[in-house]
């Protein structure tokens, strides 16, 4: 797969525009977070989608009871999106709600259900962080790799956690489960907030099944040439 592009932009006209760089770019894959989401609503899936050959990552993390959960997973399920989030440390009975329900919207709808990733550690969290403020032991590593025993044995289709955590997962989950990681920065790329970092390289000497890449590509001067220079980056390390 090719990298996945974060559409971090607030409005759908700016996302369109941006788009229309990648007009010869397919297949494509984007990743559409909350701030566009929140912004736009449904249509932003469905103006990215208008697009044409472009595969969508929605990624709203959803965190609540399950019923709650499994409820909002039905409306994403209904959608047509290829991957969505909930946030592993609600549970397994809350990520099995979530599939549930993504398999319900899919079926009305006559989508293939959207894959469910289970966010473990975000790459913001340092283990200072999560020591002193979530009052969570032990090494970071440790409590990712827990979170992915928890989301495969619920049903979930994968992860998304830093690279750095890749071969810790790779170890105790099936041949297929997916480990998507943001976090990438090329080498130069200033980290931003994010704390646990890896180059595209990297991430698939680790074993990423796939990569997130935001503002190294949206923010680069030429975007286009930003995502194929990653992109190669990426292929040449997973031959």
């Amino acid at each position: 797969m090719s990298p996945i592009i974060a559409l971090d932009f607030p409005t759908i006209e700016e996302t369109t525009a941006f788009l229309e760089r990648f007009k010869g770019v397919r297949p494509l894959t984007v990743k559409i977070g909350m701030e566009l989401f929140y912004g736009v609503g449904p249509r932003a899936v469905g103006g990215v989608m208008l697009q044409g050959d472009v595969n969508v990552f929605l990624d709203l993390k959803l965190h609540d009871i399950p019923h709650t959960v499994e409820r909002a997973a039905y409306q994403i399920g209904r959608m047509g999106v290829q991957l969505t989030t909930a946030h592993a440390a609600g549970g397994g009975e809350m990520l099995a709600a979530a599939k549930r329900g993504l398999l319900a919207g899919a079926a009305e709808s006559g989508f293939p259900a959207p894959k469910l990733l289970a966010i473990t550690q975000l790459t913001s969290t340092s283990a200072a962080m999560m020591h002193n403020e979530l009052q969570i032991p032990g090494p970071v590593a440790d409590s990712v790799q827990h979170l992915a025993a928890v989301a495969q044995a619920a049903g979930a289709d994968g992860v998304v956690a830093s690279a750095q955590e890749a071969p810790l997962i790779r170890a105790i989950t099936r041949p297929d489960f997916l480990i998507v990681t943001p976090g990438i920065r090329p080498a130069g790329s200033e980290n931003g907030d994010q704390v646990r970092t890896t180059t595209p390289a990297q991430a698939a000497q680790l074993g990423s099944s796939a990569i997130v890449v935001g503002r190294p590509i949206t923010q680069a001067a030429d975007p286009v040439k930003a995502f194929k220079q990653i992109g190669r980056q990426w292929r040449r390390a997973n031959e």
